[in-house]
């Protein structure tokens, strides 16, 4: 069983050095109790500013110090499949695991980003209103989204596809993150409703999952683990999307909230760890494109240090020499190896 997948009650210690006071990193605009008894924050309106997929919770109460005991920098990452500005921070994220993978253990956390359409505010009351905002973040990431999908098949909810990557990591946790990865291709660039189990079904036989026993898992224990992350997230405080904590074997801990440059990530894993050092790997596209299936201009250019203006010249290249398949959205591009 993946770690993810423990119960809560045999979370590990250091969680709970996590204190709601350390968002106070990264993030603004903290809000109290009281007042979100008036106000709401609609999770889908995203702050490209900030860089956070915001929710409107309460604040937690500070947790007790525990002694930790972990070798490498733990990351606890609270993130959601339709959260656009997690889909912002895939290249800050995918060069952090190319360049510093062996000193760290990633744990990923479903934070439930949208349950219903009981919100009403900041000018997103309905899925029609999500559209434009999708294409705005999806200009300022310089990540492609294609905000349409709210006009033509509108998600109810993100909890479906939440649920269906705690039965993923149950099956197998590498494939997992594969199976979130193929998720948010489908919803940002190809407008799929991921709360839906046919496209659920399209990704997990993309990502090399057993499809009955996802599903299998998908209607029982998977539902108890997300709703245990929704619990933790709680205590630890979460209100927005990306959250990152990052955690040392001592108790030093660091948060990155929001999309930020790839050196606050890096700055954090090496605030915990002075000593540990970049890994070599292949930048050239052969080397990159047979690590990931997939990748945006945005992304080859923080994997390959290719200037963004170039990569996508690059990219497109390759696709007319009929190397790579191109898919083209109106807000951008992904870009995969032609099939054999």
């Amino acid at each position: 069983m993946s770690v993810s997948a423990r119960p809560l009650s045999l979370v590990k210690p250091l969680l709970l050095l996590l204190l709601l006071a350390t968002l106070t990193s990264g993030c603004k605009g903290q809000t109290t109790a009281t007042k979100m008894e008036t106000t709401k924050q609609n999770p889908l309106l995203c702050d490209p500013e900030s860089g956070v997929c915001e929710m409107p919770v309460a604040a937690a109460p500070a947790v007790a110090a525990a002694t930790p005991a972990v070798q490498r920098v733990k990351i606890i990452y609270y993130t959601d499949p339709i959260c656009s500005s997690c889909w912002g921070i895939e290249p800050q994220l995918r060069r952090l695991k190319l360049e510093y993978g062996p000193a760290l253990d990633i744990e990923y956390r479903m934070g439930g980003l949208l349950p219903d359409w009981s919100y009403n505010s900041g000018g997103i009351s309905k899925p029609a209103d999500v559209a434009h905002h999708w294409d705005e973040v999806s200009q300022y990431y310089d990540m492609p989204i294609d905000g349409d999908v709210w006009l033509e098949d509108p998600l109810a909810s993100s909890y479906p596809p939440s649920i269906a990557f705690k039965a993923a990591q149950l099956q197998d946790p590498a494939k997992a993150l594969l199976f979130l990865r193929e998720m948010r291709e489908l919803v940002f660039l190809r407008k799929k409703n991921i709360a839906k189990w046919e496209h659920l079904t399209t990704a997990a036989t993309a990502a090399g999952l057993n499809v009955a026993q996802l599903k299998a898992d998908f209607d029982g224990p998977a539902k108890t683990l997300f709703e245990q992350d929704l619990a933790l997230g709680r205590q630890l405080g979460v209100r927005g999307f990306p959250t990152l904590y990052f955690v040392d074997a001592a108790g030093g801990r660091e948060v990155v909230y929001g999309s930020k440059p790839y050196a606050t990530f890096e700055a954090a894993v090496l605030k915990l760890n002075p000593a540990a050092t970049k890994s070599p790997y292949g930048k050239t596209w052969q080397a990159l494109f047979s690590k990931y299936a997939t990748l945006t201009a945005r992304e080859f250019a923080e994997l390959s240090g290719t200037p963004r203006a170039e990569s996508e010249k690059v990219l497109n290249e390759l696709a007319a020499a009929g190397t790579l398949e191109k898919l083209m959205t109106k807000n951008g591009a992904l870009w995969q190896l032609q099939p054999r």
